[in-house]
């Protein structure tokens, strides 16, 4: 965990004397190496008011972890009940597809109150990554955020999803996925970037996880991004609102109707039609009764569900003392 204070730190290679001389920019040492340009590079995780926050931030990091990666992640009082269902949850996914929502609201509804640290959140935005308590367990969290490009893997959010999954596993703590994924973002930028790449590695790096994993399918659950959400034996809970397939309806249309749609006297016309028609046949309900989930749950029951969870993987976590090769 890395943390710099807003306005009393920089890291460059070389400093602005160096850079005027070598480039001909002239830049301060904040614009070449302050907090915020650090923030959005993942140099650093958390920026800081001052050192003083940067301490507090450092000793709540560490309230979550082992003493090193040869104990288990600790486990403290659950003073917030374990059964608490917020009626909130029911309406935070909107009706209409397009329209976004602040997973963070969800994480904290379902998280021990106030225990959610969210971690490195100018890199990567559309996903979040964060360390919290369920039921008293230190747990390791992360949520596709729909306000930034629809909550899709990109670069560089491939990076911290799997630098995040390798941290949780080095120090054996358990894994909770809340899924809003929408595939792999695409587009020249995306191309040259490496999405495609860096995709791929966080996806192995969910495959080779040892941590219990918990995957809560809170709306999309597209492509082969969505296996970068589900760790091997992962406990998988899915709400109504929830959708699944190698591609969101709208961009499978477009690949499978092309042809059509080219022809139709109103392709506009055609392409809603076809989207509208195929959008009535959208349910979860065979996916639960094909068993490709655990349960198919009341959004309000997803704290219990995962209070029950943290309370089935005990036994595991005792025999997860040991060092995690990658």
């Amino acid at each position: 965990f890395s943390v710099m204070a807003r306005d009393t730190a920089q890291v460059m290679i070389g400093g602005p004397a160096l850079v005027e001389r070598a480039l001909g920019l002239k830049l301060t040492k904040e614009e070449l190496g302050g907090a915020d340009v650090h923030a959005s590079s993942s140099v650093i995780d958390n920026i800081a008011a001052d050192e003083e926050d940067a301490f507090r931030q450092i000793a709540r990091f560490l309230s979550y972890m082992p003493q090193n990666a040869w104990q288990r992640a600790p486990r403290l009082e659950c003073r917030d009940p374990v059964d608490r269902r917020e009626e909130a949850l029911l309406a935070v996914v909107p009706r209409d597809q397009r329209q976004p929502f602040k997973i963070t609201d969800v994480i904290e509804m379902v998280v021990d109150r106030g225990t959610f640290f969210h971690l490195c959140p100018d890199y990567g935005p559309s996903l979040v990554v964060g360390l919290a308590r369920i039921n008293g367990q230190s747990v390791g969290v992360t949520g596709n955020d729909c306000r930034h490009l629809a909550g899709a893997m990109t670069a560089e959010a491939a990076q911290k999803m799997r630098r995040f999954i390798e941290t949780c596993d080095s120090f054996h703590l358990p894994m909770v996925n809340f899924i809003d994924e929408p595939g792999f973002m695409i587009g020249p930028q995306a191309e040259q970037g490496g999405a495609i790449r860096y995709g791929m590695a966080a996806v192995m790096a969910a495959s080779r996880a040892t941590i219990p994993w918990a995957s809560i399918l809170i709306r999309k659950n597209f492509g082969v991004a969505s296996a970068a959400h589900y760790g091997p034996g992962a406990y998988k809970l899915s709400w109504p609102s929830a959708q699944y397939g190698a591609l969101p309806i709208e961009g499978g249309i477009a690949v499978a109707y092309r042809r059509q749609i080219e022809e139709a006297e109103d392709p506009a016309a055609l392409r809603a039609s076809l989207e509208e028609d195929l959008a009535r046949t959208r349910s979860p309900y065979p996916t639960a009764e094909s068993f490709a989930v655990h349960e198919l749950i009341d959004p309000r029951e997803t704290r219990p569900a995962l209070c029950d969870w943290v309370e089935w993987i005990q036994p595991q976590l005792e025999t997860l003392t040991e060092p995690v090769t990658f």
